[in-house]
């Protein structure tokens, strides 16, 4: 397979379920204590050996271009300061090689993923949805590489969900092939009676650009009206094999508060200038009180 060297990050959905925050900001750039959503998931996918990135915006999502360019008044007044370390952080962010495309309509992420067909051309893709962040030794964009590169054709991460919460997510039924996962079949947020699987699509996938054409015959889906990616994939399905790859790595839903606040928790506990004072906070003043 050819090597894998785009990245897309769909970031145009509306956060409605951040208001009143996400009203004047997008959510992607809501931070995980002192960095936005947003900045993990590129980071990943520079850590993975992506070299070019397209980020999928909307209205009201200027403040993630903002985030990445550069800001001279800024960098300036740390430098005249000596704040050395706080001028590297604001500058790492400005040398990434991101491009910006709007979603002119929230039409589903099948539709959102239309949106970078000419940016992705005849190549391969690294899909890397921003509210999911996946947290494991090695980048889970970076295994999903691996795999890909080595088996070729398209790939989705999975990891098994409660059965109670199985209709929130896109769900795929697997079966082996010579210790292979293959994806037998996808359901977008499926009830009881449609799977009993509970294998969920965790946000990463390697695409190849015949998703496209998938997409552009795909209608909106019954139950949410919008163009569902899994969708398309459940169609390519039939006639293609795509493979899976089971995640065992920690996965935060961080596009719903309570995701965004468990993943703060776990990197306030990790962040050398919160760490020690955090992990006393929580044993003195706030586990007592839950007992």
């Amino acid at each position: 397979m050819t090597k894998i060297k785009k990245a897309v990050i769909p970031a145009a959905g509306l956060g409605t379920r951040f208001l009143p925050a996400s009203k004047a900001m997008a959510k992607e750039i809501i931070p995980i204590m002192d960095k936005p959503i947003i900045q993990f998931i590129v980071e990943e996918a520079i850590e993975a050996g992506i070299e070019e990135i397209l980020i999928i915006t909307g209205r009201n999502k200027r403040s993630i271009e903002d985030h990445f360019d550069a800001n001279y008044e800024l960098e300036d007044n740390l430098k005249q300061k000596g704040k050395t370390a706080m001028l590297e952080m604001v500058d790492a962010t400005s040398h990434y090689n991101i491009q910006f495309r709007r979603q002119h309509y929230p039409d589903g992420l099948g539709n959102a993923v239309l949106e970078a067909e000419s940016f992705v051309g005849d190549e391969p893709f690294l899909l890397m949805l921003g509210d999911d962040l996946l947290v494991d030794k090695k980048p889970l964009s970076k295994t999903l590489i691996d795999q890909a590169e080595s088996l070729g054709g398209m790939h989705i991460a999975t990891q098994s969900v409660p059965e109670s919460e199985r209709s929130q997510y896109g769900v795929v039924e697997l079966q082996d092939n010579d210790g292979v996962e293959e994806v037998k079949r996808l359901i977008e947020k499926p009830n009881n009676q449609e799977t009993e699987s509970t294998q969920a699509i965790c946000g990463r996938y390697i695409l190849t650009p015949d998703i496209f054409n998938v997409i552009d015959q795909t209608k909106p889906n019954v139950y949410s009206k919008e163009i569902e990616l899994t969708d398309a994939l459940n169609t390519m399905a039939e006639t293609e094999v795509i493979y899976n790859y089971s995640y065992t790595g920690e996965w935060y839903e961080v596009g719903e508060p309570f995701g965004l606040v468990k993943a703060s928790i776990q990197y306030a506990l990790k962040h050398p200038e919160t760490a020690e004072g955090f992990k006393k906070y929580l044993k003195e003043d706030i586990i007592p009180q839950l007992k």
